[in-house]
């Protein structure tokens, strides 16, 4: 088992240089310039954590982090940058219509392979002891559909004419696909933080953290990380830079929707956590309290005349009544 761990480990680090290496080939193809296999110096980055997990950690993950896959996304991206960048040049002095094609061809394969190996990457890589396979399972399912949009994302905006020619908004399309790929390391939206709470520091927004960690972090992701940075460019690109059709007013639409739904859910857990706050327990023994997201393991025997149960107190909510056989 311990082999195959290893192995798993090295193969997927192995798969992840390869595709690096063939971004920066077709970077220094497009360039014509040698000196940007530089990039792929980056590489040493993934080379020097592949020798620190196989030496600490026997190739099995970290804990809510993959450097692995984070450093994929830093040896990775710059060649992307400058194929996209490049094209966006290209369409400006026209060369040969052949090449174009082909250049197009080879920056979307390269955009789909690198989407489709961070998912294949993340399911080969061992996991660690912290997150469980049926956690591993629904954040593949996740990244599935987080590559789908952020694809859909490059592809429609970037290949919009009026868009190429104009710099600045390349660049900050670029910049929004750039900010929504550091989602991939993070394993936050499937694991819940433990908390061990005394009664002194029972404040309801460290509880709520507490207890809808994973709930949380996803919506933090679709409103600051995924769909919120790309509905605000969306409706820039239609108000200011007046490029409408038909697929961007859809995934606007879709962006709209998310956004809205994802604030409902934010509302909803508030209140319910809100509501069962109203009177939560809170335990005396040993300074820890009741966390509602974690049961309290810290078990002591019954003394003589006592029952085999915590004392707990309420602690009731501002402005809320204190029932009277609490007083």
């Amino acid at each position: 088992m311990e082999l195959l761990v290893l192995l798993n480990a090295l193969v997927t680090r192995l798969l992840f240089v390869l595709h690096s290496l063939i971004g920066v080939w077709r970077v220094t193809e497009v360039k014509k310039e040698p000196k940007y296999w530089l990039l792929a110096l980056l590489n040493l980055l993934l080379c020097l954590e592949t020798g620190l997990t196989l030496k600490f950690k026997q190739g099995k993950g970290y804990k809510w982090f993959s450097p692995a896959i984070f450093l994929y996304l830093i040896s990775t991206v710059p060649s992307l940058w400058l194929l996209e960048t490049h094209r966006e040049t290209q369409a400006r002095v026209f060369v040969s219509q052949l090449s174009t094609v082909c250049e197009t061809v080879w920056t979307l394969g390269l955009h789909q392979t690198f989407l489709l190996l961070l998912i294949i990457g993340r399911w080969l890589l061992p996991i660690g002891g912290e997150i469980t396979r049926d956690q591993l399972s629904q954040l593949l399912l996740m990244f599935v559909g987080t590559a789908a949009d952020i694809l859909e994302f490059t592809s429609e905006t970037l290949e919009v004419e009026n868009v190429r020619h104009n710099h600045a908004l390349v660049y900050a399309i670029l910049c929004v696909w750039t900010w929504s790929m550091l989602q991939f390391p993070l394993d936050l939206a499937v694991q819940h933080i433990g908390c061990k709470l005394s009664v002194s520091s029972t404040r309801v927004p460290t509880l709520l953290l507490c207890r809808h960690s994973a709930d949380l972090w996803n919506i933090g992701i679709s409103l600051f990380i995924q769909d919120g940075p790309f509905l605000v460019l969306r409706l820039i690109l239609m108000s200011y830079f007046k490029v409408i059709n038909q697929m961007l007013v859809f995934f606007t639409a879709k962006n709209i929707l998310v956004v809205m739904l994802q604030l409902y859910r934010l509302i909803v857990l508030s209140l319910d956590f809100r509501a069962s706050l109203q009177y939560l327990p809170s335990s005396r023994i040993g300074g820890v309290s009741c966390c509602p997201c974690e049961p309290n393991d810290t078990t002591l025997p019954p003394r003589d005349g006592d029952t085999d149960m915590r004392e707990c107190t309420a602690i009731p909510l501002e402005d809320s009544p204190v029932p009277s056989e609490y007083q």
